[in-house]
């Protein structure tokens, strides 16, 4: 009995190398100023092209910070909006994506639409996700990739809340802390993530706003946060 307790414990310890960890971030694109410029001052978003993008870094480093300095980051990001903005600026956006993906030791991961973003969730390892974080726009119902790149004031590429059921369960570790950081998610969608994937999903019950990330500071709800 005891050589038997002795064989199981050196199977888990050979193992344990195997067994990943991931964070993985999610981050949705901006808007394009020729649509937003049309639009009255209260309602225009995303003036800077990078508040997903420096609230997805704020939470890398809160992570490293708090599951050690060589956590795996997963940074899976909707390019097109990203491509778009960049040609209307005329920088280039996502290559300073990229090089800050190498700068902080993560794996870039683009994406163009649902299908792509289902693909390059449901490719991680069994258990691995630890946590998982949305930056982007959103509703109640759904994560909006992009929001005012395509048509102003309205989004082309979603995850909506009916299509959780596409992402499988498997991927995320039983204690998986999930959190999304865009608009409404709590009023609805986090309710059918934890029905679909049997996981809490925290979400804001209003909107949010990012304009603390300046002061070094992750998005704020003007409502509150919601399981």
């Amino acid at each position: 009995m005891f050589r038997a307790f002795l064989k199981v414990a050196l199977i888990v310890v050979l193992l344990m190398p195997l067994m990943r960890a991931d964070h993985v971030i999610a981050t949705g694109g901006p808007a394009l100023r020729k649509w937003e410029d049309l639009r009255i001052k209260e309602d225009r978003h995303d003036r800077w092209w990078a508040n997903f993008i420096r609230a997805s870094t704020l939470r890398m480093a809160e992570i490293r910070k708090a599951y050690g300095p060589n956590a795996p980051l997963v940074w899976i990001v909707y390019q097109p909006s990203y491509q778009a903005r960049s040609k209307e600026d005329g920088k280039p956006y996502p290559t300073w994506i990229s090089e800050v993906a190498a700068e902080r030791k993560a794996k870039l991961i683009w994406f163009n639409d649902s299908a792509s973003f289902i693909r390059a969730m449901n490719s991680r390892p069994r258990g691995s996700i630890q946590t998982f974080d949305f930056f982007g726009h959103s509703n109640r119902h759904a994560f909006m990739f992009e929001y005012g790149a395509d048509i102003m004031a309205a989004s082309t590429a979603w995850l909506h809340e009916r299509d959780l059921s596409k992402l499988k369960s498997s991927v995320f570790a039983p204690n998986a802390y999930c959190k999304s950081w865009g608009c409404h998610t709590g009023e609805s969608m986090t309710a059918v993530w934890k029905s679909k994937l049997g996981i809490p999903l925290e979400g804001a019950t209003g909107a949010t706003t990012y304009t603390v990330i300046s002061q070094g500071q992750l998005p704020v709800s003007r409502g509150s946060w919601r399981r």
